[in-house]
């Protein structure tokens, strides 16, 4: 392969390796840009494989607690296509309605979160593929740290499985360097989006990587290939490969041990103070988690960063109705005292709240 060297192809193969041992699937490419992309061509792919035989011809079907701007480029993708997007309904829990997953069977693909983006592990997740069938492929994003804790989706009847790499080895710099996973199983092979490397034999009887199944990219194929994207993030996905090589099974178990921690001690603080409510106190969460402010979400963070503190996202950014909705992330960046510095400055904003009134 003269563009690219064998200690990189190797290093990519390993890659692709470490992400199909993640998320229990035998095939996985190269990385897309990142996991908006990698969603965005796990629906189109969907409707290559199944339209034929699907029911609900260019039809897919998606969360829809989907962040907009994740649906922005699954709109723009899918409507050149003319593939039509419908939505999954979620209970008043955060939970799926598996009524509405049930209307979705035979349909091209249906596209859920897991963990959601409220943060709520979902245990009928794991039915789906049950109720849908074999004729529709189930695809599930996940958080990949979560993985050292939580089912592999392979395992559950996933079909293809996308994500943000970010978390692994990737650090946080004013919003990247990041990359998209895709990983599927051997159906979608052929009309999978991106770069594979393969491992074979050369002349000599040594072993030799190259980039394989080409005859599906744009540079070969043109109008008729699988996808626009015939590259990938070949250096942070390198990052993501020696992440994970270095941390192990142990050392990932560990890490999303340390994410549910930090997540359940900030649980546990928050909730001793009495103005906040917990919308999903019921379900299971890995690292993030929804309060309910006794005002504007706004108005708190406003109040937080003229303290200093970075309180959380504001989800009225994603679902307007929810002016007073606060989503907490804490990873295992997070400290026991920065949990306690966050649980302060809320209860005082509330104690403020209660002086004004």
């Amino acid at each position: 392969q003269p563009e690219v060297s064998q200690g990189m192809l190797q290093a990519m193969w390993e890659f692709q390796t470490l992400i199909s041992e993640l998320v229990g699937l035998p095939i996985a490419n190269l990385s897309l840009y990142d996991g908006s992309t990698a969603a965005a061509e796990a629906l189109t792919c969907c409707v290559r494989v199944h339209n034929r035989k699907a029911t609900q011809k260019d039809t897919v079907y998606v969360s829809e607690l989907t962040p907009p701007d994740r649906l922005s480029v699954m709109q723009n993708y899918c409507q050149g296509a003319e593939i039509e997007i419908k939505m999954l309904r979620h209970l008043d829990d955060g939970s799926l309605d598996m009524s509405s997953v049930e209307a979705a069977a035979g349909s091209c693909g249906v596209y859920i979160e897991q963990p959601n983006p409220l943060g709520i592990l979902d245990e009928g997740v794991t039915g789906i593929k049950e109720i849908i069938g074999q004729n529709t492929a189930l695809i599930v994003a996940v958080q990949p740290i979560s993985l050292g804790l939580v089912e592999a989706p392979g395992i559950y009847g996933a079909d293809i499985v996308v994500g943000e790499g970010q978390p692994l080895g990737s650090p946080i710099t004013a919003g990247g360097p990041i990359y998209g996973i895709f990983a599927c199983s051997k159906p979608y092979l052929r009309l999978m989006p991106g770069r594979i490397v393969g491992r074979s034999i050369d002349v000599d009887g040594e072993v030799a990587y190259c980039l394989t199944l080409s005859t599906r990219e744009q540079h070969i194929r043109r109008h008729r290939a699988t996808s626009n994207i015939c590259t990938n993030e070949t250096l942070i996905a390198l990052m993501g490969a020696m992440h994970m090589s270095l941390l192990g099974p142990e050392g990932l178990e560990s890490l999303a041990i340390r994410n549910l921690a930090a997540c359940t001690l900030a649980k546990q603080k928050l909730g001793e103070i009495g103005a906040l409510k917990f919308p999903h106190d019921g379900s299971h969460h890995f690292n993030e988690f929804v309060v309910e402010l006794p005002a504007s979400t706004e108005h708190c963070l406003t109040y937080l960063d003229s303290v200093g503190v970075v309180g959380g996202f504001n989800l009225s950014t994603w679902y307007p109705e929810r002016t007073n909705w606060l989503l907490v992330t804490c990873t295992d960046q997070t400290s026991a005292k920065e949990i306690e510095i966050l649980a302060q400055h809320i209860s005082d904003w509330v104690h403020s709240l209660e002086v004004a009134a």
